[in-house]
């Protein structure tokens, strides 16, 4: 298991960095691709669920939604939200199945929950020092996590959410948080020179949102009854699991480099 997870690593982290740090078409492919597979497993595990969200018009509209963080002009949010209501639901109208309006808005929620959280990986990778910020993010996720699987393995006693993640405990989640916020202020300060104050504020911050945003798929994977989203990267379960935290995190990450940046 330790192996595999390594050995992914190895081999996922050179392309990611290569793609976030050449930018432009190269990260919004990445992404593209991220989302396409991550949309996927999302809606397969709703079918699990026994519900039957339109899979493939579901992740062509995942995909239009990313694609406004690099077209804002050509391709805004609001239209693209609208149109593909729009769509989604004049497609249930004819589509066979005893819960329609259901599947139709299981279909609407996976797409705008994943296309507009990764439209703002796009955006923040566009802005001038976008790859700083985004590598304060993806650094400060990886921090947090790791801080807080290590802090909880080793002295966690107390379950924070049993029903969703019956591994997870506060000691951990504190101690993540603590580690986050301090390796996270420095990164700030270090990579896109944000004052001290301003720093730890945000490090606070995207710490905190560091365990929601796992929990929040852990919440959907529990209700259908699985561990992964899928097995598609050996040791770390499937690409929605990679994305978890990072889902909360970058989009907050954006919006704060549009006020601190």
């Amino acid at each position: 298991m330790l192996r595999d997870r390594v050995l992914s690593a190895i081999v996922l982290i050179p392309i990611v960095a290569g793609l976030a740090y050449l930018g432009g078409y190269w990260w919004l492919s990445g992404v593209g691709l991220a989302g396409a597979l991550a949309s996927f497993e999302l809606f397969r595990l709703l079918k699990q669920g026994e519900y039957n969200p339109n899979t493939w018009f579901g992740i062509a509209w995942t995909l239009a939604l990313i694609a406004t963080g690099f077209w804002p002009d050509i391709f805004p949010l609001g239209v693209v939200i609208g149109v593909g209501l729009i769509l989604t639901l004049t497609l249930a109208l004819f589509r066979r199945g005893a819960r329609p309006a259901t599947d139709w808005a299981w279909t609407a929620a996976g797409a705008i929950y994943l296309g507009v959280l990764l439209s703002s990986f796009v955006a923040l990778r566009m802005r001038p020092d976008g790859f700083a910020w985004l590598a304060l993010a993806v650094l400060t996720t990886w921090i947090t996590d790791s801080g807080a699987y290590f802090v909880g393995i080793t002295v966690g006693r107390r379950k924070m959410a049993p029903r969703l993640s019956p591994k997870k405990t506060w000691e951990g989640a504190i101690g993540g948080w603590v580690i986050g916020v301090i390796c996270g202020a420095a990164l700030g300060i270090w990579l896109v020179n944000l004052p001290p104050v301003q720093a730890i504020l945000l490090a606070g911050v995207l710490c905190l949102l560091a365990p929601l945003g796992d929990l929040a798929e852990s919440m959907m994977k529990r209700q259908v009854g699985v561990k992964d989203s899928s097995g598609l990267i050996p040791g770390h379960g499937g690409v929605l699991d990679r994305l978890d935290s990072l889902l909360f995190i970058v989009p907050a990450t954006y919006y704060a480099s549009l006020l601190l940046g």
